[in-house]
């Protein structure tokens, strides 16, 4: 009888081995909740083809915009918990998704595979705007409050909160326009249709290298490798500013744990490539993985309630 039981339990244990030893024999899919071009586009492409080549299989990346990002982490929520199917994410799945837009996830709906990159966000302003400096921008805030208009990637992400955190700094209000995706709203301050955003460097650097857009300072509290020569927002009057960028890989919950090993595996090895991270750096991103998922999520369950609190108190709404 023991002998039997024994040989059951491996019987219903080889489907998972099985998945774990073939894993991946077909193409894998990456949802990108934003539109192409911007930051989360490039790092999605960039990591994407090196996880391919490490796990011999291609990566498509997807990209599904919209109601901030929230209906590409509901699609990763409702797929299949076989590896085939991934998502880019930030810290809004831990507590802003739920409260913005009522979705029915929750971080533990996702299994955290590792971060990806961070990065300072880029205050850019529109050269049509007449604003030449950090102190020309609080001034004009300050004398015509709800004057000044500003973009972001959408109600909720890290460039409008970086754009709360700013107001609540300069204490000024603004009025925010939301777009879908951080490519379209750098565009619309480049047009001068808006006159300022918080931006991705990915997004800002390659129209404040052309000129399109005028860049003031960085969101870190110290400068960043990605952005040589952008003076800290803190270090012009405004102590203590600090808001960071970043993004992670996550797949649905339950991926059978051979599959999830071995996406942590591939994943740490492509982000400590030092071409990998030479080319995420000229996109405005640093390569920055965790040595354990466990630590990964600990690290975002943080700066995600963080985040949460922050538009609590801003009072932010879906409109």
């Amino acid at each position: 009888m023991q002998i039997w039981f024994m040989a059951a339990a491996l019987l219903l244990a080889l489907p998972v081995a099985a998945q774990g030893s073939d894993y991946p024999n077909k193409p894998v899919r990456l949802i990108v909740g934003y539109s192409p071009s911007g930051a989360a586009d490039v790092i999605a492409r960039i990591v994407g083809e090196a996880l391919g080549r490490e796990l011999g299989q291609t990566i498509v990346v997807d990209n599904k915009p919209g109601a901030g990002s929230t209906l590409a982490s509901t699609l990763l929520w409702r797929a299949p918990a076989d590896g085939y199917t991934l998502g880019l994410a930030t810290g809004t799945l831990y507590g802003i998704d739920q409260h913005l837009y009522k979705v029915q996830y929750l971080h533990t709906d996702f299994t955290p595979i590792n971060r990806l990159t961070i990065a300072p966000l880029v205050l850019a302003v529109s050269p049509k705007s007449g604003i030449g400096s950090l102190k020309d921008l609080v001034a004009k805030a300050k004398a015509q409050p709800g004057k000044l208009n500003y973009s972001s990637s959408g109600i909720g992400g890290s460039p409008h909160m970086a754009a709360l955190t700013f107001e609540k700094a300069i204490d000024a209000s603004m009025v925010h326009i939301p777009f879908k995706g951080g490519a379209p709203a750098l565009q619309a301050v480049a047009a001068g249709d808006v006159d300022l955003s918080f931006g991705t460097a990915a997004s800002v650097l390659p129209l404040g290298r052309q000129g399109v857009v005028r860049m003031l300072g960085v969101t870190t509290p110290e400068p960043s490798a990605v952005t040589p020569g952008l003076p800290t927002i803190a270090s012009q009057g405004l102590a203590g500013f600090d808001v960071s960028f970043w993004f992670g890989l996550f797949g649905p919950a339950k991926l059978p744990p051979p599959v999830a090993d071995k996406l942590v595996a591939a994943a740490n090895k492509v982000l400590n490539d030092p071409q990998v991270r030479e080319k995420l750096l000229t996109t405005g991103n640093e390569a920055a993985p965790f040595k354990a998922p466990a630590e990964f999520n600990a690290w975002a369950e943080s700066a995600g309630q963080a985040q949460l609190e922050r538009a609590k108190k801003a009072n932010v709404k879906v409109e």
